[in-house]
């Protein structure tokens, strides 16, 4: 099993909670933050991202590296219910890694500069 498998099936759930129907915000925590809308499933993913860089910190020092892992997991699932919201699914975000491969970070970097550019000329 793939961890595309994964994903595909994390977002399928988080679809169903989204679904007008399918979704009771008092029994699902999805349906809760989706009924709030964005501000809510923002607001927590600037939270995740917080505390995946204070359990990296923690990590450099000793701390558990599984805590690391649980706050990564973390984020990636409020990610998750972000891109659900405004249509996408996580094969998006895998297909524009996939793009990105074998390009360097700073070339990348540059490209979409250029790109902005571009687009702010026309």
């Amino acid at each position: 099993m793939s961890s595309n498998d994964s994903l595909a099936r994390l977002a399928a759930v988080i679809e169903s909670r989204k679904a007008a129907n399918g979704g009771d915000p008092e029994r699902s925590y999805v349906a809760r933050l989706l009924h709030k809308g964005p501000d809510a499933f923002l607001k927590k993913i600037g939270e995740e991202a917080t505390e995946v860089v204070m359990a990296a910190k923690d990590t450099d020092h000793g701390g558990d590296r599984a805590k690391l892992v649980g706050e990564v997991a973390d984020l990636w699932f409020h990610s998750m219910i972000a891109l659900a919201h405004y249509g996408l699914a996580p094969a998006d975000v895998i297909d524009e890694l996939e793009r990105r491969e074998g390009t360097s970070g700073i070339e990348e970097k540059a490209l979409r500069k250029a790109r902005l550019r571009e687009e702010g000329a026309a």
